[in-house]
């Protein structure tokens, strides 16, 4: 079936990748004396823009992925893998690309999309806050003629304005959530179209939620990330097409609910769904197309989702009329439960499946060197989760940024839970607020597919901080099945499922809480600065120094201690260790800015955080 072969196109590199962590061979990456991790990195050259981006080197660094960068390959994978077509048409490569506002002319330099303009990547490099792209496409001449073409953004900091042959779309504000446009009425189907999409990023010269970026990176804020950093791509669709689905699987019952949502309503349609398990067929359901599908599992039957067992069973669902297929999609759902109950010693913990689970985490706040915000390819982003999970984390603190769709499928595929912040912004005036609360509803809508996401942070450390309560009901409407923390560090609310301390290098338990589970929100921050070649500057600064990976497992193993502490004597349920990777001049990571070098013994950290999950899950 078409679909399948879709649903094969995303899983292909799991069996390739099996052994990356650490055991690379093929790629060039061995391990030496088990403390670092080598990439022999070939030279490669970019093409900057007069204005360019100040690094402290006189070279571009870059990942060993980075280096094997191709325009006619450049992030090709199948791009949103909870609701897979076999039809689409990948628009990443070469864009025209100018400054400031004309699109009329004057487009003199060339953008690889989808890499900000400010990455190397890129091949602009320079900071701008208005900017231009374009290109030309052709619609394939094996899409049907009756289809709908439907153009795809993954994502655009922050506003995108998209024309089509010389007319206006669509606009789009946020910088984090995937959007599109339907340009049928637009399109030539038999000749060359253009393509303009204007956008504006003010960076933090605006209050919009942005995270970290700043135009004059230093310290604990690095590089913006301007512009089209993720995939764009077109898509053929009938006139009638299943918009997205709306799954629950409880595992209670057994019981999932699977609501398609379609382009526009139509009574003459139905709905039939069927559900596989290692490509046997194990449930199916069938009914109207304005109401839910239900299919049952026995209970006894039922395989759980977890980070030991990452079980997912694929799905089909089609839109029917009068038994023909109008439109076929493939996604995947699990059995997965998260929630706060009490432990044997009457504290307030996490219990996964019905199991109490200690949450051993580490901070990764998504940036490359080359790609900054947009990886240099699916492979490196593979790459920081394996190296994750292999250093014997469970979970993953996704810090002031929301990641593209397959970061997360990967995650699900992998069995590694996620803690995904809302990204941080001014929100002053009631506008922002406005903004922040429907980028707020967006991430949750966007992302609460995947079953590796466990929990929502709100605010951090009192970043634009404002009417947490109302934003803490908000979250419990829209999900109601994951946990939420409505302020980690600084200011706590109350409320929620969590509270959460934040100090580096720590760590610091929080305020015992009777019904909410007590967390280490951040501790760490152990700077081991490498040497030269894999430093983005020699600006760096510290929360605590450690001189050699000896006395950084000394200090991690001693801060585990203390951990251990707290689990024994006040119920605490989980820490997150900042960070997995140095960041521009911010030398705490685990591995270099430029993953060439794991800096301490990964079965020793490995080792490390076992014990401590072990303890803190009996």
């Amino acid at each position: 079936m078409q679909y399948n072969a879709a649903l094969s196109q995303i899983s292909t590199c799991l069996d390739s990748e099996k052994s990356l962590h650490c055991s690379r061979q093929g790629d060039s990456v061995v391990c030496i004396q088990r403390v670092y991790l080598v990439v022999l990195l070939t030279a490669f050259g970019s093409t900057a823009a007069a204005q360019t981006v100040s690094t402290a080197q006189s070279t571009p660094m870059l990942t060993s992925w980075g280096a094997t960068v191709k325009s006619d390959n450049v992030h090709a994978e199948y791009p949103r893998p909870t609701l897979v077509r076999s039809a689409w048409l990948n628009l990443n490569g070469y864009w025209d690309w100018k400054d400031g506002t004309d699109q009329r002319e004057g487009f003199n330099q060339r953008i690889l999309v989808p890499f900000p303009v400010e990455s190397t990547l890129s091949e602009v490099v320079r900071q701008t806050e208005r900017c231009v792209y374009r290109r030309t496409f052709t619609i394939p001449e094996d899409w049907n003629e009756e289809d709908n073409i439907l153009l795809h953004f993954g994502a655009v900091d922050w506003e995108a304005v998209v024309s089509v042959n010389g007319q206006q779309v669509g606009t789009h504000r946020g910088g984090y959530a995937p959007f599109s446009f339907d340009i049928t009425a637009f399109v030539h189907r038999n000749a060359p179209n253009e393509l303009i999409v204007q956008v504006f990023d003010p960076s933090q010269y605006g209050e919009q939620p942005r995270g970290k970026q700043f135009t004059t990176p230093a310290g604990i804020w690095y590089t913006a990330s301007t512009g089209i950093w993720q995939t764009v791509w077109l898509e053929p669709v009938p006139p009638h097409y299943i918009k997205s689905l709306q799954i629950h699987a409880d595992s209670d019952t057994g019981l999932v609910t699977i609501l398609p949502i379609l382009n526009m309503a139509n009574k003459n349609l139905t709905v039939a769904a069927e559900a596989f398990d290692s490509n046997a067929s194990v449930a199916k359901s069938f009914g109207g197309s304005d109401g839910p599908l239900l299919m049952r599992f026995e209970r006894a039957d039922v395989k759980a989702w977890s980070p030991d067992e990452p079980h997912r069973y694929q799905l089909r669902v089609r839109l029917l009329h009068k038994e023909n297929p109008v439109d076929t999609v493939g996604s995947y759902f699990t059995f997965r439960k998260i929630e706060v109950l009490r432990d044997s010693n009457g504290h307030p913990a996490v219990h996964l499946n019905g199991k109490r689970l200690f949450l051993m985490g580490v901070v990764d706040q998504g940036y490359f060197p080359d790609g900054l915000y947009t990886p240099p390819s699916d492979r490196a982003r593979l790459a920081d989760i394996r190296t994750a999970k292999g250093l014997g984390f469970n979970v993953i603190r996704k810090y002031q940024k929301i990641e593209p769709e397959r970061w997360y499928f990967w995650c699900d595929q992998l069995g590694i839970l996620v803690w995904q912040d809302m990204p941080g912004g001014e929100n002053r005036s009631p506008e922002s607020q406005q903004q922040f609360r429907t980028e707020l509803q967006r991430m949750i809508q966007s992302r609460s597919h995947h079953p590796s996401v466990i929990a929502w942070t709100i605010f951090n450390e009192g970043a634009g901080q404002h009417k947490t309560s109302e934003y803490i009901a908000l979250v419990r409407r829209l999900d109601p099945s994951r946990l939420i923390c409505g302020a980690s560090g600084w200011k706590d609310s109350g409320l929620g499922d969590v509270v959460a301390s934040h100090r580096l290098s720590g760590p610091e338990m929080p305020k015992v809480d009777a019904s909410r589970a007590a967390f280490v929100g951040l501790f760490g921050g152990l700077t081991l600065v490498p040497e030269p070649e894999n430093l983005w500057t020699e600006n760096t600064w510290a929360y605590e120094h450690v001189s050699d990976w000896e006395s950084l497992v000394k200090r991690y193993e001693q801060m585990h201690g203390e951990l251990r502490q707290m689990i024994q004597t006040r119920g605490l349920a989980g820490a997150f260790f900042h960070q997995l990777t140095d960041i521009e001049s911010e030398c705490n990571g685990l591995t270099t800015y430029d993953r060439r070098i794991l800096k301490v013994p990964s079965e020793t950290l490995e080792r490390i955080n076992l014990e401590t999950i072990k303890m803190g899950s009996e």
